[in-house]
């Protein structure tokens, strides 16, 4: 996995991108339909932009935030060469849930299929542990499946230390467990 070769930025979903999330989200389902899209918050199930958009933004408040989920923050990674979106990664504010706090951790991150190999996540979550650190996160935790040689090298590059290796019924694969100081 290589440095990113063009800066991103990451920003909140806005119908200023309403074609591409829904231009990202066939990519991924023409690339592999079964494929986890982690960390988008639930846009494979979406099937307008601007209903997802609104979801998000609903997810940010505990107040608005749908039942049995918790809050967070969902940012777009764009390429601000041309504005496209490479990836997708959310940061949720805490993780006292029985899923996130198992498996699912604080981040998840994915990169658009044609944007793969090209440094886009580790910049991803480079920034969105900066986001976690202004929140007052002293650490976070972040899995991968075991799998997933790709994401691991992200986390570890990011700080990551390996704790353990759980199994997830929801995925039914076996997840690893990282986390990372901020302090």
């Amino acid at each position: 996995m290589g440095t990113a070769r063009e800066e991103i930025k990451l920003v909140r979903p806005s119908v200023d991108y309403a074609e591409d999330i829904m231009k990202y989200r066939q990519e991924f389902l023409d690339h592999d339909p079964n494929e986890d899209m982690g960390g988008t918050s639930n846009l494979r199930d979406c099937e307008k932009a601007e209903d997802w958009i609104a979801y998000t933004e609903n997810l940010r408040y505990r107040e608005t935030c749908p039942e049995g989920l918790v809050d967070a923050d969902t940012y777009l990674a764009v390429r601000k060469s041309d504005h496209k979106i490479v990836g997708i990664t959310d940061f949720r504010h805490h993780i006292n849930h029985p899923v996130l706090g198992l498996w699912g951790g604080h981040i998840g991150y994915c990169v658009r299929p044609d944007e793969r190999r090209k440094g886009y996540a580790k910049e991803m979550l480079r920034q969105n542990l900066m986001n976690c650190r202004d929140y007052g996160l002293d650490r976070v935790m972040i899995t991968c499946d075991e799998n997933n040689i790709a994401s691991e090298k992200t986390i570890l590059s990011g700080g990551g230390k390996y704790e353990k290796t759980v199994w997830s019924t929801g995925l039914e694969a076996y997840m690893k467990r990282f986390w990372i100081e901020l302090s």
